[in-house]
């Protein structure tokens, strides 16, 4: 009965994580429906969404495709990994689509595919080095720290030179249920740096490639725990 019990709370929380993060996985299969002949990823922690392999259509490199809320930074995940790319002489492709939120329902404001160049995703980490990051890195995840005690030190290390310098900005997750270093570049430094040529104005049809994003969806607001 007890297992019984655990299996039920755990199903509904999958099932709250999902309703909460339901535009993201609607966009990214989209986009791979669309574009990609429906690949499905092998993993869900694999660098790359769609492998180089898989885009025979689009410049034959590697893509993630990305929803984010319009205005805000754009997450790019684990900062250590993203660091590793950018130490990588490959290009990549970011596809984001730009939601706001209308009452009960997300809809799409802006759409973007923009091809990252090594030079570009190196220069938004400079002057953050291998080892700065390893360093900030290891103390989230110390664990003979306490939370406040680890959270007080990265906060003190994120706020002074390089992390200062840099145009990408990192972002220690440190609770209860994780201990992450995650990085992200804010909404205008993704467009300043790299989508220049792109509109960051909030569009009627949004479309990527010439295809239009599908229409608004019913995803409520996400309501944050107290």
């Amino acid at each position: 009965m007890r297992i019984l019990s655990l299996f039920v709370l755990l199903l509904a929380t999958c099932v709250r994580a999902d309703e909460v993060q339901h535009h993201g996985v609607v966009f990214e299969q989209w986009v791979r429906d669309t574009f990609f002949g429906g690949y499905k990823p092998k993993s869900y922690t694999q660098i790359w969404d769609i492998p180089a392999e898989i885009n025979q259509d689009h410049g034959k490199i590697p893509a993630n495709p990305k929803a984010i809320k319009y205005g805000s930074p754009i997450d790019m995940g684990d900062a250590l990994r993203q660091f590793r790319i950018a130490e990588k002489d490959e290009r990549f492709l970011l596809i984001i689509g730009f939601w706001t939120q209308d009452g009960e329902n997300k809809k799409w404001a802006n759409a973007v595919a923009v091809e990252v160049t090594p030079e570009q995703y190196r220069k938004l980490w400079e002057p953050i080095t291998r080892d700065d990051l390893e360093k900030l890195d290891a103390i989230v995840k110390n664990k003979s720290l306490s939370l406040a005690d680890a959270r007080e030190e990265a906060k003190r290390i994120k706020g002074r030179a390089p992390f200062t310098k840099s145009i990408m900005q990192v972002n220690p997750k440190i609770d209860a249920s994780q201990r992450r270093l995650q990085c992200s570049i804010r909404f205008g430094d993704f467009f300043h740096f790299l989508a220049p040529q792109s509109d960051s104005t909030k569009q009627d049809k949004p479309a990527i490639w010439g295809v239009p994003l599908p229409d608004a969806f019913a995803s409520a607001p996400r309501k944050l725990k107290k």
